[in-house]
């Protein structure tokens, strides 16, 4: 793992970018850490603010995709949610659509979320846009903490 974050500080904003499109795809990841390293590494940290809240989206929607292709078994198997979250986070997003992504921010339940919201067919552009909303506010917020390192 130190290798891998080795590599993710080498490459700068690519790695940023990389470490959190990790973080918010299914996989088990800290973006966070990594926009702290690189902040003390001395990058600018709103453009470390961009990079984090693209690939954060791009993670997002790459849940999205998994759960519009709508196998359940590669979501339980694969993706190890458990199938009483997966149906805990369909309800909530059958009953709120959309507004859902504005949570995807969340770690472990945002996953589930943006897999959710997928299954389900939300619409994809408004699922964009909150999920979009939900990843800046979040990277806003630790970017407004890392600013006087």
């Amino acid at each position: 793992m130190d290798a891998f974050v080795d590599f993710l500080l080498t490459y700068g904003y690519g790695g940023m970018f990389a470490a959190a499109f990790l973080a918010g795809s299914f996989f088990p990841f800290s973006s966070e850490a990594v926009m702290t390293g690189l902040r003390l590494a001395g990058l600018d940290v709103w453009m470390l603010v961009l990079c984090a809240s693209v690939g954060n989206l791009l993670g997002g929607m790459f849940n999205y995709g998994v759960g519009r292709m709508g196998k359940e078994d590669w979501i339980y198997g694969m993706l190890r949610v458990r199938p009483e979250r997966l149906e805990q986070s369909e309800r909530f997003v059958h009953r709120y659509g959309a507004w859902m992504g504005l949570l995807s921010w969340l770690p472990i339940l945002g996953s589930v979320i943006t897999i959710a919201m997928g299954l389900l067919r939300v619409d994809v552009w408004k699922s964009a846009l909150t999920i979009l909303i939900g990843k800046v506010a979040r990277y806003v917020v630790l970017g407004f903490l890392l600013e006087e390192l």
